[in-house]
């Protein structure tokens, strides 16, 4: 029995690793393009180490890599989505975090079906409200403007956000809202003395959550940006476009790599705390 167990754990690791090692592959041919120069790339040998760490490629598709006309590199391009992301991720959690403790704990007739209809959003396709919401930005004065990517960025993740606190706040007992109403305790004092403090797990999921949708949004940086405040995604796709007369594959891998270390670095830095949040009722229906 001892013998199966261990071989059963062995067919399961080799599994593991062969899927880690497909899955990983590509981040790996991209990390040693980036070191590598013009003629190593030539030599066809995708998997080959390069012959030493040169951070030229690093550089240029930081500073002075072509977008277009515009050779100012993905700098301008990855502040607009720090100045983006940041604001859009935190008000969009905190406004989940409202719309969920009053859909869960602050029930009034017709809740329900409001609740029903606002998880439409969860499902609909964004491309179907491009246009409409073009129409609603121009009328707002936020066209072609950062602030108006945070703001379709609030209302794209508002349905996603508010199911995610929703769920978790369903999980609250009643009786402790009932005890801090009776002890003269409002709504706004019950949700951010007692019911945000206790929302630590399903906040850090949301928060990862609505970084990486933002952060690696295409769509939205595309239809709604103008020329001064087009995110990283879009400043990647030009970058990866424009036409010269050799093609800088080391500095279009050094620039995707850029483009993509704010997602890797919260993975690996509060990953822990995303599955803790799952686990913690983030996924409770």
């Amino acid at each position: 029995m001892s013998t199966k167990f261990t071989f059963a754990r062995a067919v399961i690791y080799v599994a593991l690793l062969i899927a880690a090692v497909v899955f990983l592959a590509p981040l790996y041919v991209m990390l040693v393009t980036s070191f590598k120069d013009a003629e190593e790339i030539r030599a066809g040998n995708l998997l080959s180490l390069p012959g030493a760490l040169r951070f030229d490629a690093w550089s240029a598709a930081w500073s002075s890599a072509c977008t277009g006309v515009d050779c100012n590199g993905l700098k301008p391009f990855f502040m607009n989505s720090v100045t983006m992301a940041v604001p859009a991720v935190l008000l969009s959690t905190l406004w989940g975090a409202i719309n969920g403790y009053v859909l869960s704990l602050w029930k009034f007739r017709g809740s329900e079906l409001l609740f029903g209809m606002l998880l439409f959003g969860v499902f609909m396709p964004f491309q179907v409200v491009l246009l409409p919401m073009s129409q609603v930005l121009g009328m707002l004065g936020l066209s072609s403007s950062i602030a108006g990517l945070i703001f379709v960025h609030l209302l794209a993740g508002m349905a996603g956000t508010t199911l995610f606190f929703r769920n978790f706040y369903a999980g609250v007992p009643r009786e402790l809202i009932s005890a801090a109403r009776i002890d003269g305790a409002g709504f706004w004092r019950i949700f951010w003395r007692i019911i945000f403090p206790m929302s630590t797990p399903i906040i850090m999921v949301t928060l990862i959550w609505q970084f990486t949708n933002i952060w690696n949004d295409f769509l939205f940086g595309v239809a709604f940006s103008g020329g001064d405040s087009k995110p990283v995604t879009v400043g990647l796709n030009n970058l990866a476009n424009t036409s010269s007369s050799v093609k800088a594959y080391n500095v279009d891998m050094a620039a995707a790599l850029i483009a993509a270390l704010p997602t890797l670095a919260v993975y690996v830095l509060a990953g822990r705390f995303f599955l803790r949040g799952l686990t913690a009722g983030a996924v409770k229906g």
